[in-house]
């Protein structure tokens, strides 16, 4: 087992911890020819689950082919090993969150190169049968040669662990495509849709602005993107890629030939190189003290907080504060399908919605965790 003081990952030797995250440790270590490395060592909840050392075995092969310009190459993996690791070159630079809270918002030119080299990063990936599924601006170094894309090949095989069970979603909320905040099937179109999401805070907007991650989700779901930030040139194919339906968000292809037509590099790089971030992607789950409730399916939602209820029917959004709400009542429809809350108002009008489940485990889970939080807020037995 990696214990405080690691001295050697496979033959890497370590020379100090990066950063924490979704998958594990990450640690920089070299290579016995002096080579930089990028050590990411599973946690060992995953390392116990063999259906993960499975999918991380089939992702680190089909990660081994990515090639192209724009992303860190893996070099060497041990899916065996008592905690499996992956390591792949390690990259300086900074992300480019830290370049554009340094730097300021991107120009046109600069977030053309941008797009260009993130849309031949992806597409190079999705050649391999992969899909990055967590691209945001913390995964992409802004290396001295152009932008790095991290951490494709190892998204796949954390998901569908128990890290990511009923009630969480891998990735990060506010780069994550509809689809995948609902927990549906994704395909290269959920990294065309986060790779939007990236450009418009490359120019100083937020796609679906601040807030908890819960209220991230629900607006990828339910609100279209802001993309006024956008210069007014790019705006039309940034909107495209933030489509809520992935068959309408253009490709790779389509992205290069709008980006790929100025040569300016995406942004200059200073010198100095800051601490490296955490290379493994993002399971954000609802903590268990965070006065927050979301279910949603793709017409409908409920969210629950300490300001009120709001019910999402059809893509129209209605608010309700506590003092006007005298009851709220929830339970399973007929079919035992899905979720139906209704709310009891001032005045004694009603107002209802219901918001189907993928299965019973979503809906029980639902139940359970709406009970918890109008217990704590309203003081429910």
């Amino acid at each position: 087992m990696l214990g405080a003081a690691v001295e050697l990952i496979g033959t890497y030797a370590v020379e100090r911890k990066l950063g924490e995250g979704g998958m594990g440790v990450v640690y920089l270590a070299r290579s016995r020819g002096g080579r930089a490395v990028a050590v990411k060592v599973a946690r060992p909840e995953l390392a116990g689950d063999s259906s993960f050392r499975e999918r991380f075995r089939a992702e680190v092969d089909a990660a081994r082919r990515v090639g192209g310009f724009h992303t860190a190459p893996v070099v060497d993996a041990d899916p065996d090993a008592e905690a499996p690791w992956l390591a792949t070159a390690y990259v300086p630079g900074p992300t480019l969150s830290q370049l554009l809270a340094s730097q300021g918002p991107m120009a046109e030119e600069q977030l053309r190169g941008l797009g260009a080299a993130l849309a031949e990063a992806l597409q190079a990936i999705h050649a391999c049968g992969l899909v990055h599924r967590d691209l945001k601006p913390g995964n992409i170094i802004m290396a001295e040669d152009g932008p790095r894309v991290l951490d494709f090949g190892i998204a796949r095989a954390v998901e569908n662990t128990r890290l990511t069970t009923t009630g969480t979603a891998f990735g990060t909320p506010g780069f994550l495509a509809p689809e995948q905040a609902e927990g549906r099937e994704v395909d290269s179109a959920a990294d065309v849709f986060a790779l939007g999401a990236v450009l418009v805070a490359a120019a100083g907007g937020s796609a679906f602005g601040g807030g908890t991650p819960i209220s991230l989700m629900y607006r990828s779901v339910h609100q279209e993107a802001d993309v006024s930030a956008v210069p007014e040139a790019l705006r039309p194919l940034v909107a495209a890629c933030l489509d809520k339906d992935p068959g309408r968000r253009p490709d790779t292809e389509r992205l290069l030939e709008h980006f790929a037509v100025a040569t300016t590099p995406a942004a200059p790089v200073p010198p100095a190189v800051p601490p490296q971030p955490t290379y493994a992607p993002t399971v954000t789950a609802l903590p268990p003290e965070e006065l927050e409730f979301l279910a949603m399916d793709h017409k409908n939602a409920v969210v629950v907080d300490t300001d009120g209820v709001s019910l999402g029917i059809n893509g129209d959004t209605a608010d309700f504060s506590w003092p006007q709400i005298t009851y709220v009542a929830y339970a399973k429809d007929d079919r035992a399908t899905g979720l139906v809350v209704t709310l009891t108002l001032a005045g004694g009008w009603t107002r209802s919605c219901r918001v189907a489940a993928q299965h019973p485990q979503e809906l029980d889970h639902w139940l359970f965790q709406l009970n918890a939080l109008l217990g704590r807020l309203l003081g429910r037995p």
